[in-house]
């Protein structure tokens, strides 16, 4: 193996490791977040609870808020995927919604994911935060809607202004898909897990439709 191979496959043990850690990190911090509250937890209980120091927790997170929801620019990953494995000719909306369930089942799947979802919604900085999170998402998923938008064939002189455009349409529909994403969730806790979150996203996105 050459020298520059080697450096690679360094740096790529070293990311498994990094992620291994803030894993257990993350994993931990949420045990202690819905057993204590997420105020009430410390970064030094976090810390003791995973053997290292305080300061040595944000080598691998910037905030506490972020071992709550640093998981969430990964499922924001998963999410694009979804969309880029939608059919091709399905319209941007209902790829959206398609693509969404794998939040939807996140939740869902998760033996605490209601009291994650309470907390989530209850916390004001965790809101402010997971608003930062959204515009990452949009960022993920904007392209894969652009592609979906079909163009209008305009001349030549024109083509600027409709790029523009159907930038515009695509950023506004995936900012109304993931806020009705997020409005459903909410009414879910609500209503404590009484209906499916799938049945909620599905009406919110209905709402926004009809």
């Amino acid at each position: 193996m050459g020298n520059a191979a080697a450096k690679t496959a360094t740096g790529g043990m070293r990311d498994v490791a990094r992620r291994a850690v803030r894993a257990e990190i993350a994993a931990k911090a949420m045990e202690l977040f819905l057993d204590q509250g997420f105020e009430e937890t410390t970064v030094n209980q976090i810390a003791a609870g995973v053997g290292m120091s305080g300061r040595s927790l944000f080598r691998y997170f910037d905030t506490k808020e972020d071992m709550a929801i640093g998981g969430l620019v990964e499922l924001g990953h998963d999410v694009a995927a979804a969309l880029e494995d939608r059919p091709a000719d399905e319209e941007p909306w209902s790829a959206l919604r398609h693509a969404l369930e794998v939040c939807v089942e996140s939740l869902e799947g998760d033996e605490v994911g209601l009291r994650r979802a309470k907390m989530l919604a209850g916390t004001p900085s965790l809101r402010t935060a997971m608003l930062d999170k959204q515009l990452r998402w949009q960022e993920l998923l904007v392209p894969h809607v652009e592609q979906r938008l079909r163009g209008s064939g305009q001349p030549q002189t024109l083509q600027a202004r409709a790029l523009q455009a159907r930038s515009l349409q695509a950023r506004a529909l995936v900012s109304a898909a993931l806020g009705c994403l997020d409005v459903a969730a909410t009414v879910w806790t609500e209503v404590e897990g009484g209906r499916p979150l799938t049945d909620l996203v599905d009406d919110a996105f209905a709402a926004v439709r009809s």
